[in-house]
């Protein structure tokens, strides 16, 4: 079959362009596996920085990441749809855990937080992971603008009493800032709800083997 020199020329460029193609297409590929790796461990050590903000390195000896699970969504903890959680293990026996919760009644909307606690289910830690709180009134929840959330560490569900677990202006412990009750209101309720989560799982988690 003669072709023309138009569609010789329409071959030709269709050959470059399939082949340009076929070497981007390698290029990304080659690209994806040899930076996925790196995003993902960069990903990982931002998360287990952020675990060790609400439990400290020093109490478990396990690896935490590669322990996770996933804990079915509960009211306890204030989920609706399944979250993380890290069982962390020192010579094999309960050290802690790390509970991703949340308060689903904040001013403007559900409060997303990191819970440490330890074995003796004491909180060794509290973040607010996510919030859509109103800046400037309602965002010293963040531990990056204050240290509002650090009056948790060392609670406990018997420290202070249930009845005093409340902000101040509802007689209980906690310290709220004036004028903006409901957001510390719901972390008060969320922590203390997580706590009795704990509590109950406590002796099945302690009972279990080593974890990775």
């Amino acid at each position: 079959m003669n072709l023309s020199g138009a569609g010789r020329n329409a071959l030709r460029t269709s050959a470059i362009l399939l082949a340009f193609a076929v070497v981007g297409t390698a290029m990304l590929a080659y690209t994806h596996d040899h930076t996925e790796p790196v995003i993902e461990k960069s990903r990982q050590a931002e998360r287990l920085a952020l675990i060790n903000q609400v439990l400290p390195a020093g109490l478990y000896d396990n690896d935490l990441l590669a322990g996770e699970r996933t804990a079915p969504a509960d009211a306890l903890l204030g989920t609706r749809k399944p979250s993380a959680l890290w069982i962390a293990r020192r010579g094999g026996a309960l050290a802690g855990v790390v509970l991703e919760a949340a308060a689903p009644d904040g001013y403007a909307g559900e409060i997303a937080l990191l819970i440490g606690i330890a074995a003796d289910g004491t909180v060794t830690g509290v973040r607010v992971t996510a919030h859509r709180e109103t800046p400037g009134l309602g965002d010293y929840i963040e531990r990056a603008k204050s240290p509002w959330i650090d009056q948790f560490a060392g609670k406990s569900l018997t420290a202070p009493d249930v009845k005093r677990w409340a902000v101040q202006k509802d007689g209980g412990a906690f310290d709220a800032r004036a004028g903006a009750t409901i957001t510390p209101r719901a972390i008060v309720k969320a922590v203390r709800n997580a706590l009795t989560y704990y509590d109950r799982h406590r002796a099945a988690w302690a009972a279990e083997e080593k974890q990775p």
